[in-house]
C-alpha cells in the first residue's frame, strides 16, 4: 500500500470511534475519578447540560468536543473514543511498517510471519484498520509466493474489514484481489472488479489520484491479455494524466512500468524503455527488490521485441537471478518463460526445453495461465523445429486449452494460426481449417465480446 493512501487509510481509522452510550459511560467514569463536576469539565467551551447529555449517551459528540474532554480530563483523544492506549496503534503501524519493509526487500515468508503475529495482535484489540492493513500484507506475500487462492482470501477478508470505510481506503484490497484473479487466468472477472471500482469513484465524485492511479495501472495487464488494446490504451493515458497529483512514487513506479506495456504494443520501444528507466530508479530508491527485478524483466521484454537479443538475455537473466533469490516463485517462472524464448530465438533451444520443463511445475490453469500457455507454445514451436510433430501438436493444443480459459484473445490468433499451418503441413485441411476460423473470430474487434461498457473517465 502506497504512503499517500496509507495516510487516508489512518485518517479514516481515527475516525472510527465507540456508540455514544459507551463514550458517554466512559467520560463519566473519567470526570467522577479525577473529581470534576459536569460545569468544570464543561468551561468555557461548553454548557454543563452538554456533557450531562453527552454522558447519558443521548447524542453523538463531535471531534472538537471530544478533544476539548479529552485535554481536560488529561487523556489522549484516541483513548477517550475508542477506550484503547493510543501507543497500542502506533506501536502496530510502525511494526506494520517493518514489515512492509520486509516485503519490498523481497523476503516474503519473513514478512508473511511478521504479519501473521500483527493481524493477531489488532484482532485481540479490535483495531480494525491495523486488522486491514495485516491482511493486505499478507494478501501480497501470498501474491509474491504464487499462493493465489490464499491471497484473495487475505484481500476479501481486507475488504470486509474496511467495509465501512471510503472506498479509496478499499482500493489497494480491491486492487490486490483483482491481480491475484488476473495471476490465477481470470481476466474477465479481473477486468470485473477493477472497472467497477474505477466507475464507482469517477461516477460518485471521489476523485482519488492515487486511488484512480493505481486501479488504471493495474488494468493495462488483463487488457493488453485479453487483446483490448485500445482500452490499455485509454488507461494508460489516463494514469499519466493523474501521474502529476500523485506523490507516492511506488504507485508512479508501477504506473511507468504498466504504461511500457501500451508503449512496445504501438511500436513505441525507446518510449517503453525510458519508461521502464524511470521506474526502475525509482524502485532501486524506495529498495522495492521484487519490483526491481520486474523492470529487469520488462526491458528484456523490449529489448527482445526491438532484435536486441543479446542484452534482452541478459536483463531477464538478472530478473531471474533476483526474482529466485527472493522466492517469488510465480513471477520467476514467468520471467524464465521470457527467457526462454530468448534463448531459443538464439538457437539455443536445448537450453529453452530444460528451461520450460522445469518452470512449467510451477504453473497451472490456476497459477500463471497465460504464461504456462506461452510455454507450451513455445515448446510446440521446439517441438516443430526437431520435426517431432505429434509433441508440437500436443503443446499446441494445451496451450490454446488455457488460453481459452484465461480469455486471452490477444495471444489466442497467433496460436490458431500456429496450429492451424501445422495441421494443413500434415494434410488435415478441414481441421486447419477450423483452427484459421478459431483465430479469425478472436482477431475481430478484440476485448468487445468479453468487456462492458469502458469506465467513466476521471475528472482530469
Amino acid at each position: 500500500m502506497g504512503r499517500e493512501l496509507a495516510c487516508r487509510w489512518h485518517a479514516w481509522a481515527m475516525a472510527e470511534r465507540d456508540e455514544p452510550e459507551v463514550i458517554g459511560r466512559r467520560v463519566q467514569q473519567l470526570r467522577t475519578e479525577r473529581g470534576l463536576t459536569q460545569r468544570q469539565l464543561a468551561e468555557p467551551a461548553y454548557t454543563p447540560a452538554y456533557i450531562s447529555t453527552l454522558e447519558s449517551g443521548r447524542v453523538r459528540p463531535s471531534e472538537p468536543a471530544l478533544r476539548h474532554i479529552a485535554d481536560r480530563l488529561g487523556v489522549a483523544f484516541e483513548e477517550l473514543a475508542t477506550g484503547r492506549s493510543p501507543h497500542l496503534a502506533t506501536d502496530l503501524r510502525l511494526r506494520l511498517t517493518d514489515a512492509q519493509r520486509t516485503l519490498a526487500l523481497g523476503e516474503a515468508e519473513a514478512a508473511a510471519e511478521q504479519y501473521a503475529v500483527l493481524l493477531a495482535e489488532a484482532d485481540e484489540h479490535s483495531l480494525t484498520a491495523e486488522r486491514a492493513a495485516a491482511l493486505l500484507g499478507l494478501g501480497e506475500c501470498a501474491t509474491e509466493q504464487g499462493n493465489l487462492a490464499i491471497a484473495q482470501r487475505h484481500f476479501e477478508r481486507a475488504e470486509q474489514a474496511l467495509a465501512d470505510a471510503p472506498l479509496p481506503a478499499r482500493v489497494p484490497a480491491l486492487r490486490g484481489r483483482a491481480v491475484a484473479h488476473y495471476l490465477a487466468g481470470e481476466l474477465r472477472y479481473a477486468c470485473y472488479l477493477l472497472e467497477s471500482t474505477l466507475d464507482e469513484l469517477n461516477r460518485g465524485g471521489l476523485h482519488d489520484p492515487d486511488a484512480l492511479l493505481l486501479l488504471y495501472a493495474s488494468a493495462i495487464g488483463p487488457y493488453m491479455d485479453m487483446g483490448a488494446q485500445v482500452r490499455a490504451a485509454q488507461a494508460a493515458a489516463f494514469a499519466l494524466a493523474l501521474a502529476p497529483q500523485v506523490k507516492d512514487p511506488a504507485i508512479i513506479a508501477r504506473m511507468h512500468r504498466s504504461v511500457a506495456r501500451t508503449l512496445i504494443a504501438e511500436g513505441r520501444i525507446a518510449e517503453a524503455d525510458a519508461s521502464l528507466a524511470k521506474a526502475a530508479e525509482l524502485y532501486r530508491q524506495l529498495q522495492l527488490r521484487t519490483e526491481l527485478a520486474n523492470c529487469h524483466w520488462m526491458r528484456g521484454y523490449v529489448y527482445a521485441q526491438h532484435g536486441e537479443l543479446e542484452r534482452a538475455e541478459s536483463e531477464l537473466r538478472e530478473a531471474l537471478a533476483m526474482l529466485s533469490e527472493t522466492r517469488a516463485a510465480l513471477y520467476s517462472s514467468q520471467a524464465a518463460v521470457e527467457l526462454a524464448d530468448v534463448l531459443h530465438r538464439r538457437g539455443k533451444s536445448k537450453e529453452a526445453a530444460d528451461l520450460l520443463h522445469d518452470v512449467l511445475g510451477d504453473l497451472s490453469p490456476e497459477r500463471g495461465a497465460v504464461h504456462s500457455a506461452a510455454a507450451h507454445r513455445l515448446l510446440g514451436i521446439i517441438a516443430e523445429d526437431a520435426r517431432e510433430t505429434d509433441r508440437a501438436e500436443e503443446h499446441y493444443v494445451r496451450a490454446l486449452s488455457l488460453l481459452e480459459r484465461a480469455g486471452a484473445a490477444g495471444d489466442l490468433a497467433d496460436l490458431c494460426r500456429l496450429l492451424g499451418d501445422l495441421l494443413r503441413r500434415t494434410g488435415r485441411v478441414e481441421a486447419a481449417l477450423d483452427a484459421y476460423r478459431t483465430g479469425l473470430g478472436h482477431r475481430t474487434a478484440p476485448g468487445t465480446t468479453t468487456l462492458g461498457p469502458a469506465p467513466a473517465q476521471p475528472p482530469l
